[in-house]
């Protein structure tokens, strides 16, 4: 944007008032505001709009949603220069922790109503939502949403910092509205309440997204401390039966209005914990659940959501889940087909609904994946040749698992059902029937986007499949993770000509079962880390 100013300001200032905004909209706020702000009259009016002031982001954000804070020299113009002339019109700012203190006390924000802190230290948010704390009482009244990204590298004490660092926030914040509480870790720790239940109450709260440790730490929640609660976007670690106090999951929640729960582990508690929770919701207008179950009997389908959930919400009118069941095909008789699933979801309404069944006879287990179309989630785990395809233009992250082998065609169906995916798992050790034959007629698939590639538990065939460039273009700076000995035999002893210009593609590769690479290997990957 700078450069633009420098060189081309005239031809800029020439544009019409329709082009000149619809190229602004692509920049980032804080460089329209650093770069035009008072070059001349008519950009300023431009700028200050409230389209680029009243929602104002100040820090950078990378393509893995991390965020960076931004340059010593574009903030200290903000300090001085920028945020004193639009500080009332501001009224949401994102700001990374580095820069917190600064951005917040240079000007007064009279119409500020909505924070996001990102990247803030665990012990530093401890003393920060405190009663008596200087900068937190300036907003404290008038902050109604709140989005806080918290970072701690303590495995021990993470959930019980998490747990009184969300407490302070609700007693703080008097009118708060919404919250936003995100807890990463290098060691994935959650907000949980097992170590002490604190005392809180809020009759303002109104929406609340958190991710938690154990089932109890949803219904601690939804005890009644938060009686004015409308949405609740939950994410759950563990479901499971607690050995601790159990908490009341009986009485009603008539207030809630859009639940989602999501939870990536499996649980055989659905018919005893997950059921009466969401039976519980006799209002609810919106559900979104995501959920992996092992059941007894007979997997989760149409018949089953109609009778346990839908028929107890007579207000619902949108219902989107992704459900996997599975269950052991020991002592199994009846075993239901895949048009037997799809045909009790025949008089579901709002939705196109999804449905994959296999039948795994060596490990003896039977899987049934069911969903709403079109998906909405990141990740897609688990495909298998019954892969019914479809565009999944939000999924970056998937798996794919079968006792069946893999062919050519299969992974072109990925490439196309997939455009996005970032990282892809391949779990097969049946070697493929047709990767060995004449492949020049098929075409070379690509995975444009790919950037990590998990081949540890793949047959040679699939190493090969992924390698050869008759048969596959990989993009650059791939992460490789594969078995050291297999990599050695697609490869050829690390000369075959046809891996050579992939194996180039590679920025890391993670070899399992080998301490010392020769030098020869190093040759073979000239832009690569070996792990």
């Amino acid at each position: 944007m700078e450069i633009i100013m420098e060189h081309s300001l005239v031809q800029l200032d020439g544009l019409p008032d329709e082009i000149l905004m619809i190229i602004f909209k692509t920049l980032d706020n804080y460089d329209v505001l650093y770069s035009l702000i008072n070059v001349n009259k008519r950009l300023n009016i431009f700028v200050h709009d409230s389209i680029f002031t009243s929602n104002l982001t100040l820090m950078r954000c990378s393509f893995n949603d991390s965020k960076h804070p931004l340059s010593d020299t574009l903030l200290e113009q903000f300090y001085v220069r920028i945020l004193p002339k639009i500080h009332h019109k501001i009224q949401w700012l994102n700001i990374e922790s580095s820069s917190m203190e600064r951005i917040l006390l240079c000007t007064n924000y009279p119409n500020l109503y909505g924070l996001g802190l990102y990247n803030l230290e665990i012990e530093r948010a401890k003393h920060l939502f405190t009663n008596g704390n200087v900068l937190i009482d300036l907003f404290k009244n008038q902050i109604l949403s709140l989005v806080i990204r918290i970072y701690n590298n303590n495995r021990i004490s993470a959930n019980h910092d998490n747990a009184i660092i969300f407490t302070n926030i609700v007693t703080v914040f008097a009118n708060l509205q919404c919250l936003n509480f995100d807890s990463s870790s290098i060691y994935s720790q959650r907000l949980s309440f097992d170590i002490s239940s604190p005392t809180f109450i809020s009759s303002t709260l109104l929406e609340l997204h958190v991710d938690v440790e154990h089932f109890n730490d949803c219904l601690y929640l939804l005890d009644g401390r938060f009686n004015q609660l409308r949405i609740l976007h939950i994410n759950i670690a563990w479901i499971r039966r607690s050995s601790r106090v159990t908490i009341n999951n009986t009485e009603s929640l008539p207030n809630l209005k859009c639940f989602s729960l999501y939870c990536d582990t499996d649980t055989s508690c659905y018919d005893e914990l997950i059921v009466p929770l969401l039976q519980r919701m006799l209002n609810l207008e919106k559900l979104h659940l995501h959920l992996i179950i092992f059941c007894k009997n007979t997997f989760i389908d149409g018949n089953l959501l109609k009778r346990n959930i839908m028929n107890h919400m007579p207000q619902i009118n949108k219902f989107t889940f992704n459900i996997r069941s599975s269950m052991s095909l020991r002592n199994q008789i009846n075993l239901l087909s895949n048009e037997d699933i799809q045909y009790t979801f025949n008089d579901f309404q709002n939705n196109q609904i999804i449905s994959c069944v296999d039948y795994f006879s060596e490990i003896q287990r039977g899987e049934c994946h069911i969903y709403s179309y079109p998906y909405e989630w990141k990740e897609y785990h688990k495909i298998t040749n019954n892969f019914p395809g479809g565009i999944f233009k939000h999924v970056c992250e998937i798996s794919l698992f079968d006792e069946r082998p893999f062919e050519h065609n299969f992974f072109s169906r990925i490439s196309q059902s997939f455009p996005f995916v970032k990282k892809l798992t391949l779990i097969n050790d049946k070697r493929s029937r047709k990767l060995d034959d004449n492949n020049q007629h098929l075409s070379i698939i690509e995975y444009p986007h790919l950037s990590v590639l998990d081949l540890v538990e793949a047959h040679d065939d699939y190493i090969e499949q992924f390698l050869v460039d008759t048969k596959t273009c990989l993009p650059n700076s791939v992460y490789l993770a594969v078995d050291y000995q297999v990599l050695k035999r697609v490869t050829q002893h690390f000369a075959r000509n046809e891996t050579r210009i992939n194996c180039k593609k590679l920025r890391c590769l993670g070899l399992v079962g080998k301490c010392r690479i020769p030098k020869y290997v190093e040759q073979y990957f000239p832009h690569t880390k070996i792990l």
